[in-house]
């Protein structure tokens, strides 16, 4: 099994192009936050924002909003919204798991 069929499994897609659509819109996000990121962040103030350590948390939760508002746009202008939206929803329950508390 090749590359691609393994991502065709994997995300559940159709077709070759169904791939080729998601690894685009996986581009254009992560292109369009590393352009955006710089003025974004000095209109919220967080280049300013001391000590160092503090500032690298608010990048980080900063630019994983961004990120993710920007992958459902491209999703959707590109037709996969559900798929980035379902992904979504994986995604932050990772985020909500790793923080419960097991009983």
């Amino acid at each position: 099994m090749n590359f691609i069929e393994k991502l065709k499994h994997r995300w559940g897609a159709k077709s070759t192009s169904d791939i080729f659509i998601i690894l685009l819109v996986f581009t254009f996000t992560g292109f369009t936050s590393l352009y955006i990121k710089k003025p974004i962040f000095e209109a919220l103030g967080i280049p300013s924002i001391e000590p160092r350590f503090l500032r690298g948390v608010c990048y980080t939760l900063a630019l994983l909003v961004f990120y993710n508002i920007l992958l459902l746009i491209y999703g959707f202008i590109f037709g996969k919204f559900s798929f980035f939206f379902a992904f979504e929803k994986r995604f932050f329950s990772r985020i909500v798991n790793i923080f419960k508390r097991n009983p």
